[in-house]
């Protein structure tokens, strides 16, 4: 079984389709599951569509009519000499998606954001699916939250392995090609998760490892993994090979081009990632897998965009050690502040997070009781690998300010007020 992830600006159109469907036949779809993304911007459209429902309920339906028509208009583009089924699917799905809006009773922003999100994921392949059956391709619609189980931890469940793994052997390995969700789980309850933003990536690595897939592919508007996001610097390089554990590495401090928990299952049976472009698929890409660290072995430059500096000072100079810092990081925890660095010396204590949640003004409330606070919000966090003198050099010609540097013998880091 091969695991073929599709993300959203590969199926943002009728186009996009149709050229998914061309990779496969360029590639081959035999024993072959596909995993896709919600088209386009349709995540960033629904969580629009759940911040007007907090907002003002009864703007709701309007708020979710240019989303209908954006996917209407995509089927009608696929099927424009007849009527195709699909059209009613979409208008049973908004149907759902407005009954719920309707009746929910619960108060609680992430429970609602992973009922609503999931739409997209699931009109996307539905879209896809019946676009494949007419092409040809005999495809099976399975629906990735009777597979992927999950804790309750909305917007960023955690999986159970094992409940997991034999649902997928059972529900995934029949069919020889099967078109599923990423992104998207279920809870004990049958109440939707999600994995994350960009979970997707996860997913089609939950599904290779269940499946003992021959490979996974993800496949990008990009020739494959690169030493930098094109979008933020000049001059990228495209890097052939990376170890399982540099790819790691890099997700961990942020490279967008993968998903921080898509190399953990992958790695532990050696299950080769390979990242391509959707435009070029005859196109070696990057080769994720055992072997040398990094091919070419240069710098790699990444960057975290509005994130917020919290420095901390003990009241009364007493030392911030194993207590002090264990109570923080409690705090980090309840709050829900994902942590991107840490730095202290004997009075001070610096943290670096991510406001996902929007739980900062609280955290900082409790902080105060115990030390002076100083919160410094909208900053970037630079990262650059395997950094040289002229890769360090980049981040001074910025010409902005640096509030903190951190380096080890592999990594350097900067936190710059934007």
């Amino acid at each position: 079984m091969k695991v073929f992830k599709f993300g959203g600006a590969s199926v943002k159109d009728a186009a996009g389709v149709i050229n998914l469907v061309n990779v496969l036949k360029t590639i081959g779809y035999k024993d072959t599951l596909v995993v896709v993304s919600a088209m386009g911007k349709s995540t960033n459209a629904l969580e629009d569509i759940i911040k007007q429902y907090f907002q003002d309920k009864s703007k709701t339906p309007s708020s979710i009519l240019p989303l209908k028509e954006y996917h209407l208009q995509i089927a009608k583009d696929l099927f424009p000499d007849q009527k195709n089924e699909i059209i009613d699917v979409i208008h049973e799905l908004f149907e759902e998606l407005l009954s719920f809006l309707k009746s929910n009773k619960s108060p609680d922003y992430s429970f609602v954001y992973d009922q609503v999100v999931s739409f997209g994921e699931l009109l996307s392949t539905k879209i896809i699916h019946h676009f494949l059956r007419h092409q040809g391709l005999e495809s099976f619609w399975l629906d990735a939250r009777n597979c992927i189980k999950t804790d309750d931890y909305y917007r960023s469940a955690n999986l159970n392995w094992d409940v997991t793994q034999s649902n997928i052997q059972l529900q995934g390995g029949n069919e020889s090609l099967v078109v599923t969700q990423g992104f998207i789980g279920s809870n004990s309850n049958n109440f939707t998760t999600t994995l994350g933003r960009e979970g997707s990536d996860y997913s089609a690595a939950i599904f290779g490892y269940a499946l003992n897939a021959e490979s996974v592919t993800i496949w990008k508007d990009v020739p494959g993994v690169l030493n930098g996001d094109p979008r933020e610097f000049q001059n990228t390089q495209l890097l052939n090979q990376i170890s399982y554990r540099e790819a790691i590495e890099l997700a961990f401090y942020g490279a967008s081009v993968i998903h921080p928990k898509t190399l953990q299952p992958l790695q532990r049976k050696e299950i080769p990632l390979y990242v391509k472009s959707f435009e070029n698929p005859l196109a070696a890409g990057t080769s994720v897998s055992k072997g040398k660290t990094l091919d070419p072995h240069i710098p790699c430059y990444i960057v975290k965009k509005d994130q917020v500096l919290i420095q901390l000072s003990s009241i009364d100079f007493s030392f911030i050690v194993e207590e002090n810092i264990s109570y923080i990081f409690g705090l980090l925890h309840e709050y829900q502040m994902p942590v991107e660095l840490i730095q202290n010396s004997a009075i001070s204590f610096s943290v670096c997070v991510n406001n996902k949640y929007k739980r900062l003004e609280e955290l900082v409330l409790v902080l105060r009781s115990r030390f002076n606070v100083e919160v410094t919000e909208a900053v970037d966090l630079f990262t650059i690998r395997h950094f040289d003198s002229k890769a360090s050099q980049f981040i001074n010609n910025k010409g902005k300010q640096i509030l903190l540097e951190q380096r080890t013998s592999e990594t350097a880091q900067f936190i710059i007020k934007t």
